[in-house]
């Protein structure tokens, strides 16, 4: 949904290195300073087992949503320069992450480019992702099944454990 407020998106933020609260709370002020992300959200923080590789650190993850007037390949390509300014480097696929910002939903954009797939191809089957994206999105629908995140989450055969923590981020 692009209008005069911009685009809705919704994000997925994780780290199990280092300071893993400061590193999330980093992340999403740079996306309102960098990415130009206004009317920021965001769920609670949850502590969730690796996916994968098992033999790493636990993630801290939130879910993120916000509106912003960048295009998805723009927004895109300045989280990633966030995740480098922030420290992470590059590893195997699913080791661990100092920070990984993962964009799930861009408005109602389908968007099928080499290093950007949108919506993120994977978020239906994850609870740390979906959970999360429940507390602040809750009704937000996917543009491809169109289901709503809670009807995602609640037919989502994920196991892996997501426990809300009694952390929280200043937005």
């Amino acid at each position: 949904m692009s209008n005069s407020k911009g685009t809705f998106v919704l994000l997925s933020l994780g780290a199990n290195l280092g300071n893993r609260l400061a590193a999330l709370q980093t992340a999403v002020e740079l996306l309102q300073t960098e990415a130009n992300l206004y009317e920021v959200c965001s769920s609670y923080v949850y502590e969730t087992e690796p996916v994968g590789y098992k033999n790493q650190p636990s993630f801290l993850n939130i879910a993120v949503c916000g509106s912003t007037f960048l295009s998805a390949k723009e927004f895109h390509a300045i989280s990633k320069k966030i995740e480098q300014k922030i420290g992470r480097q590059n590893r195997v696929q699913w080791h661990e992450r100092e920070i990984d910002i993962d964009i799930l939903l861009f408005g109602s954009e389908i968007i099928q480019l080499e290093k950007l797939i949108l919506p993120h191809p994977c978020m239906e089957e994850r609870l740390f992702v979906l959970v999360p994206s429940a507390d602040i999105a809750s009704e937000t629908l996917h543009p491809i099944s169109g289901k709503s995140i809670s009807q995602l989450l609640d037919e989502c055969a994920d196991t892996a454990e997501v426990i809300k923590t009694e952390l929280q981020l200043k937005i």
